[in-house]
């Protein structure tokens, strides 16, 4: 389940073995265990890595359930990343999306 989510998360993104291992501080051998090993025996910091260049979650990553959809995890991960955001940035995305509410 998690080696099939972080593959098909990566294949979407276009990215190789080698390129997801570069971008998460990890070999290309481990993102392979991942991906195949069954049970995959994840590090919890690699494993936030990689949520984080798939732009989904860890929740989503780690659902056995499939309670957490793809949806479901880009809208948290987008919540994530605007709660970072100053002030001035919301302001902009809030009337951004104000106004594409004006059209319906």
């Amino acid at each position: 389940m998690l080696g099939d989510k972080i593959r098909k998360l990566r294949k979407e993104k276009g990215l190789t073995l080698d390129a997801l291992a570069d971008l998460t501080d990890s070999s290309k051998s481990y993102i392979w265990e991942l991906e195949n090993k069954n049970p995959p025996r994840p590090s919890a910091e690699k494993l936030a890595k990689i949520a984080e260049k798939l732009d989904t979650t860890l929740e989503f990553l780690l659902d056995g359930g499939e309670t957490v959809t793809e949806e479901d995890a880009a809208d948290a991960r987008f919540y994530r990343d605007y709660r970072k955001m100053d002030a001035a940035t919301k302001t902009k995305i809030r009337q951004m999306v104000k106004l594409w509410g004006d059209d319906e």
